[in-house]
């Protein structure tokens, strides 16, 4: 099992499964995933990340995350490999996606807006809701979530291409327009 946050590229899922791993979405942030690998332990969970940069191995115990020791362990795979970094990803899937936007909102209308994402969006696409809405287009995503350290939202739009990106991005900002938000 690998553990990444849902508002990581759909790269990795797809690579995982066809390098034969079990690719597991999680909430974002560092102590629920490390304690999401402790909970698939049994399965072998050795490895976790975040789109933020935090890579968590589970070497002596799970979730140990030094930048410097993530910077080892990719230096000893491109020395083992003998390539490059840019071979070694050169058969990954390509997408299109924005940074990591946030919007303000009040605390207290940021969860309600979140929960108004996730019935509105799942009546007509699926939704994955274990930490916001991640919302599966035909061609790409979006995510609503809902801070956990400001009084913000967090969106993050991924697709095939630019022209797909605009559309879900446009479906998903007018909805939030509609809703009261100033996207």
């Amino acid at each position: 099992a690998v553990i990444f946050d849902v508002k990581c590229s759909q790269a990795l899922p797809d690579v995982i499964r066809a390098h034969g791993g079990e690719p597991v979405m999680w909430k974002t942030g560092h102590s629920l995933i490390k304690e999401k690998m402790r909970e698939l332990a049994p399965r072998g969970a050795r490895l976790a990340g975040e789109m933020s940069g935090h890579f968590f191995f589970a070497d002596d115990h799970y979730g140990y995350d030094d930048a410097l020791y993530a910077a080892c362990r990719l230096l000893d795979l491109l020395a083992r490999s003998g390539g490059r970094a840019s071979e070694l990803t050169a058969g990954f899937p390509r997408y299109v996606s924005t940074p990591e936007l946030r919007v303000a909102c009040p605390e207290e209308r940021k969860w309600d807006v979140v929960r108004a994402a996730v019935e509105h969006f799942r009546a007509r696409y699926p939704v994955v809701d274990l930490d916001g809405a991640r919302v599966q287009f035909d061609g790409g995503w979006a995510l609503i979530r809902a801070s956990n350290t400001q009084p913000a939202l967090v969106l993050r739009y991924e697709a095939r291409d630019a022209a797909a990106l605009k559309r879900i991005r446009g479906e998903v900002e007018a909805w939030l327009r509609a809703a009261g938000v100033e996207v």
